[in-house]
This record gives structure tokens, sequence and C-alpha cells, in this order.
């Protein structure tokens, strides 16, 4: 099998939540909003061995396991734009845009074999796959794999990061293991949203305080922006309380 694709720039694709690697996620405090997402995967699900492998295996009571991803993320309401996409489509910070934008329409934390289901675009979205558009994917691999390897080794690198964040929810929030059960039941899967500067905590980030300055303005906007939308409640009742940690955290002497 052989995959076409060419990006459009059309844009439709930058909206919405946006998955980081750690090291973009405190790169761009000043600019996303951001919130640690946790989406479990149960046991027989094709990803589960992958997401394995780049975040955390948590045990339930019935002796079955849940792979959890626990991915730092701009965490941006479905309908609202990425705050660094332009007026004209196109990306504000092209030259030096997070690893998950380079890589996109691919998606490391899911083996290579399986991302041509990825190059499918989605309604609405303008992008070429036709005979015309460069091979991108041909015998279940990736033929333009720069950013895609990148990617992936970024989040092979920062997995014990990721599981010393998640030893440290699940010993002082027990009831999250509650909370993933219950979302992995959903017929399209769901997720849990835990806030950064519990990461920030739990990591012990030696520039805590400097990343929670960055962020705090960037929540109190989001707060502003989504008071008077009822149908973007959860997501301004994370602002709120995120934009409370932060304040803590960047008040902190070190």
């Amino acid at each position: 099998m052989t995959q076409r694709f060419h990006c459009t720039a059309c844009g439709k694709c930058c909206y919405g939540q946006l998955p980081l690697t750690v090291n973009d996620a405190f790169k761009y405090a000043d600019r996303f909003p951001l919130a640690m997402v946790w989406t479990p995967v149960r046991q027989g699900g094709k990803d589960f061995t992958m997401v394995s492998q780049l975040g955390a295996t948590i045990k339930l009571a019935n002796r079955k396991e849940l792979a959890v991803l626990i991915v730092p993320t701009a965490y941006i309401p479905p309908s609202f734009p990425c705050p660094a996409l332009a007026a004209d489509n196109l990306c504000g910070i092209h030259t030096d845009k997070p690893a998950r934008c380079r890589t996109m329409p691919f998606y490391p934390y899911r083996d290579e074999q399986f991302q041509a289901e990825l190059l499918t675009p989605q309604p609405g979205w303008a992008c070429d796959t036709s005979e015309s558009a460069p091979l991108v994917f041909a015998d279940k691999k990736i033929v333009f794999r720069e950013d895609f390897d990148a990617e992936r080794q970024e989040l092979e690198d920062q997995i014990p990061q990721i599981r010393r964040y998640a030893d440290y929810m699940l010993k002082y929030t027990p009831q999250l293991v509650d909370s993933l059960a219950k979302v992995s039941l959903k017929p399209k899967g769901g997720q849990v949203v835990t806030s950064l500067s519990s990461f920030l905590t739990a990591i012990r980030h030696p520039n805590a305080q400097q990343i929670a300055q960055q962020q705090l303005p960037v929540l109190n906007g989001y707060v502003e922006k989504t008071a008077s939308e009822p149908s973007l409640a959860e997501f301004h009742c994370h602002y709120l309380s995120g934009a409370k940690e932060m304040q803590y955290l960047a008040g902190q002497a070190r």
C-alpha cells in the first residue's frame, strides 16, 4: 500500500488540543494554555504496546491493565484556533514550530505500520492526497521520516519524567485510577486532564517558578475567553484552577 499527501496550508488542523513534547511545552509556556492529558488504552487495543512503552501502565482491581498516554498538551477548545495561527491561515512560528506540528500528519505515539490511516483528511480539511501529491508512505514505512524519528526520540527521552509524574499522581490522587478506568469504557475512549503545575512539582523542575510566571498570563487570558460560553465550562474551570496553582508557583522563592 502506498499513500500520498501534501499539506495545502488550509489551517483546518490548527484548532483544538495540540499534544506537545515536554521540551516544547516548557518552551512555549508563554504561548499555549497547558495541561497534562491522560488517555487510557485498554488491553487488546492495537496501540496498547506503544502506549505502554511511551507512557505508563496501571493495574486495575480486576487484574487487567491500562496503558496510559500522559501528554503535555496545549489545552485549547476545539472551536478555538492555535494562538500561533495567523490571519492568512499560515503558522506564525513556522520556522520554530513544535515537533508535533512538524511531524503532521504522522503520529509517533502509534506504531509506524499503523500510520497509513492518519493520511485520510478529516471532513472539511483540504489536504491533497491525489496522485500528484508526494509519496509519503509505502510498504508500512514512512518515506520522509526525519521529523517522525526526531519526535519519537524526544518522546522516548522523556519517559523517565512521565513515569515519575505518573507515580506521583497515583500516590497522592489514587482516585485517578477510577477516573481512567471509567473513561476507558467509553465507546470512543476519553481523557482525564490534570494540571501542568502538578507535573512541575512532581519532577521538581528547577525552573518551575519561571515557567509558572510565563504560563499564568496565558491561562488568565483563556479564563476571559471562555467565561461567557456555557459549552466551554470544562475548559474554563481548568483555566481557573490552573491559574490559581500557577499563581502559587510563580510566587514561590526557591
